[in-house]
This record gives structure tokens, C-alpha cells and sequence, in this order.
């Protein structure tokens, strides 16, 4: 059997011997190419999504944590504010009731200006000039509300703070229409005493018979020690000496 072949294809399939191992190379450096390429894609993206997962991670618990102090602040706050809410209410129920108590002030000022006065006239005589002084300057018609009530308010401020004094002073005292000068001692409310400059003469007010009872020379040394401690010239000490106000409280104080 004779076989026949062209020379022309001979030498075609002599090229595409000699080129084809080349030709498989190249494809598959090319592929090679490409899947490092979709790797490297694919390893940004992983790396980017690690990324964004660890933000949102420190995002949540920081979000965690401001959450976590604001239920302490919160349950920091709660008392002050049931406080503030109270102290709300009460300021409320005071602004409900001012009507009612700028209607009543007035007649409660004049009772309590009425209550001084006839304090000061049937306690101890001590400071008259002083403490009338303070009570008539609150009949100025032309004082305004306020004032007036402070005035009040400071006259009976003064006269509780004498309960809790011991004072002596120099000033003129009147019997059987002869003015003369003394030294006037006050034990707060419950004694109030004379002692002429020369020691000799010395009295203590009786309030229950509103007037003066003579002192013996023992009492009259007893105001003179009392006399030194108010003025700082002795160390305090306690003092025998009788009292102005009586012992037995009377009805209208045990009302």
C-alpha cells in the first residue's frame, strides 16, 4: 500500500510540534497569573473585613461600657432627683397657699407688733429707751411690707437673744424722783440688778411687785463679782443671788 502525503502538510505538522509545549506554557503561566491575582483579591478582602469586624467590635464595647456608666450615673441620680421633685412639690403647695398667706400677713405683722410691745412693757425694765425705740419704728405707715416685716422679725431676734445674755451697763436709774447714775447688771431674764458707783446701794427688780428690793452686803459683793465677769475683769463663777422673776410660773404662763 503506497500512502501519499502533500509536503506542504508535513511541514505544517512539523511546526505545530516543534510550537506546541510553548504555547501550554504560556496558558498556564497565565492562569497561574489569574489565580494569584483572585488570591490576592481575596486575601484584601478577607483582610478588609477583619478589619471592619475588629472596629465594630471596639465600637460595641465601648458603646457597652458608656452604657454601663450611664445606669450607675442614672442610679446615681435618682435620689437627688426624688429630692428635687419633692422640694418641687413643696415649692408648689407654697406658691398655692401665697395668696392666702399675703391675705393674712397683715393681721399676723400687727398681732405679732402687738405681742412685742406688751412684751417689752411687762419684762424686766431694762434698755426701755432702746427696745420702745425699736418696737415704734414699725409704726411708720409709710414702711414698706417687707421691710416692716424684717424689722419684726429682727426687733423679736433681739429680744430672745437678751434671754441668753449676761450684760452690764452704765445708766441713770429714778426712785422717789431722784435720777442717779448706776451700774445695772442683767442675768438674761431672770435677774436684773443696780449697784451705785461707790458699792453702797444696790437693788434687785422684783417683777411680781415691779419694783426694787434693797440688797444686803453680801448680795451687793455677789452683783459686783457679776458686774466684773460681764465686762471680762473676772473668770466666770456661779453667783448667789435672788431673782427677779418668781419661782411659781403663773396661769397664764402654765396656759
Amino acid at each position: 500500500m503506497v500512502t501519499y502525503r502533500h509536503p506542504l502538510l508535513r511541514g505544517v505538522a512539523i511546526w505545530l510540534l516543534a510550537t506546541s509545549p510553548a504555547v501550554a506554557d504560556e496558558a498556564l503561566l497565565e492562569e497561574a497569573t489569574q489565580a494569584q491575582r483572585a488570591q490576592a483579591e481575596w486575601q484584601a478582602r478577607i483582610d478588609a473585613a477583619d478589619d471592619e469586624a475588629r472596629e465594630r467590635l471596639q465600637a460595641l464595647r465601648e458603646l457597652e461600657a458608656e452604657a454601663r456608666r450611664l445606669e450607675v450615673h442614672n442610679a446615681e441620680l435618682a435620689p437627688q432627683l426624688e429630692r428635687r421633685e419633692e422640694a418641687l412639690a413643696r415649692r408648689q403647695a407654697a406658691l398655692d397657699s401665697l395668696a392666702n398667706t399675703r391675705a393674712a400677713l397683715p393681721s399676723l405683722t400687727e398681732g405679732l407688733e402687738a405681742r412685742l410691745a406688751q412684751w417689752v412693757e411687762h419684762d424686766l425694765p431694762f434698755l426701755l429707751e432702746e427696745r420702745r425705740a425699736r418696737v415704734a419704728s414699725l409704726e411708720d405707715p409709710a414702711l414698706p411690707e417687707a421691710e416692716r416685716l424684717e424689722r419684726l422679725l429682727a426687733a423679736w431676734r433681739a429680744e430672745l437673744d437678751y434671754g441668753r445674755e449676761l450684760d452690764t451697763w452704765r445708766g441713770y436709774l429714778i426712785r422717789d424722783e431722784t435720777r442717779r447714775e448706776v451700774d445695772y447688771l442683767r442675768l438674761g431674764r431672770i435677774g436684773l440688778y443696780y449697784l451705785t458707783p461707790d458699792g453702797r446701794g444696790g437693788g434687785v427688780w422684783l417683777a411680781d411687785e415691779h419694783r426694787w428690793r434693797a440688797l444686803d452686803d453680801e448680795e451687793r459683793s455677789e452683783v459686783r463679782k457679776g458686774v466684773r465677769i460681764a465686762r471680762d475683769q473676772r473668770a466666770p463663777e456661779l453667783l448667789e443671788l435672788p431673782v427677779s422673776q418668781p419661782l411659781t410660773p403663773t396661769e397664764e404662763e402654765r396656759s
